[in-house]
């Protein structure tokens, strides 16, 4: 693992920040000075904050958990895929899609639906349908793959997010931060690195820059990957959802709590003998009745 020099991010671009009338004030610890109407972020700050970055990572991928990369900018989303690829972790690159942390149950019926349909294109079972419903199946499959095929391995939540640029992609570092999921991410003069469990500061929009940092994060992961012994995949019906009125609810079929069986109320002998004589005094009038008649 070749780990970045100072040299190295000043090569690409690292230090660029956003036009001083841009910024976020929360950003003034890792700002070294204003040039031209640009801020210039302190590079020594920033490989402080990639080595607590990758330490961090390290032990999460240690403990058998997975890395969940995010960027969806088209200059930029190329390049996270191959790094998230090439490190065993997984990536999302395209929209993110509201509730994929926090609703990650019914994300989990999209992709248990998306295999299916690969399965069944694999196996020849949509030949016997019209083309319109062929058609159809496709079109289907081709949508679902473009935003989960990141994603499509992932059985239970990731133990960290890796974010280009946190401002962008404020909804997926919200939903980190409801469920308690540390985030690291590359956070530029314009963002608030409140949110951001370990925020490197850098330029997020340069290609360079962001290829730089990435291919040290996947690094970290594939280096820990190949010391970490191998987890057991968790069962299909684990699923975490987040509720705004009891928070993390976590559910597993066969974790649940089953209620207690009712128990049975036995029957006193004194009221068994009270019911018999209530039923005992009414049967000569009856049998009198029926004698009249």
């Amino acid at each position: 693992m070749t780990q970045p020099q100072l040299q190295d991010l000043l090569e690409a671009g690292v230090h660029f920040g956003h036009q001083t009338r841009r910024w976020n004030p929360k950003m003034r610890r890792f700002i070294f000075a204003e040039r031209s109407g640009i801020y210039i972020i302190d590079l020594q700050k920033t490989l402080r904050q990639l080595e607590v970055a990758q330490e961090l990572l390290r032990g999460v991928v240690l403990k058998g958990e997975g890395v969940l990369f995010v960027c969806t900018k088209k200059q930029l989303k190329n390049i996270i895929q191959a790094e998230a690829q090439r490190c065993g972790a997984y990536w999302v690159t395209e929209r993110w899609l509201g509730g994929t942390l926090t609703n990650f149950q019914t994300i989990k019926k999209q992709i248990k639906r998306l295999k299916e349909l690969e399965q069944g294109v694999a196996e020849g079972e949509f030949e016997h349908y019209t083309k319109k419903e062929q058609l159809l199946f496709d079109r289907e499959r081709a949508k679902l793959d473009k935003y989960l095929s990141g994603i499509k391995n992932m059985s239970r939540l990731p133990g960290t997010l890796f974010v280009v640029d946190a401002k962008k992609e404020r909804i997926a570092v919200a939903e980190a931060n409801k469920l308690g999921i540390a985030v690291v991410a590359i956070v530029d003069t314009n963002a608030d690195p409140d949110l951001i469990t370990v925020p490197i500061p850098g330029n997020d929009d340069a290609i360079r820059a962001v290829s730089l940092i990435a291919a040290a994060v996947s690094d970290v992961i594939a280096e820990a990957r190949r010391q970490s012994p191998l987890r057991e995949a968790v069962e299909e019906g684990e699923a975490v959802t987040y509720s705004t009125e009891t928070g993390v609810e976590a559910e597993a079929e066969g974790d649940r709590k089953k209620k207690p069986a009712r128990r049975k109320r036995r029957p006193k002998p004194e009221a068994i003998a009270a019911r018999m004589k209530t039923e005992e005094t009414p049967a000569p009038a009856e049998s009198s009745g029926g004698g009249e008649s």
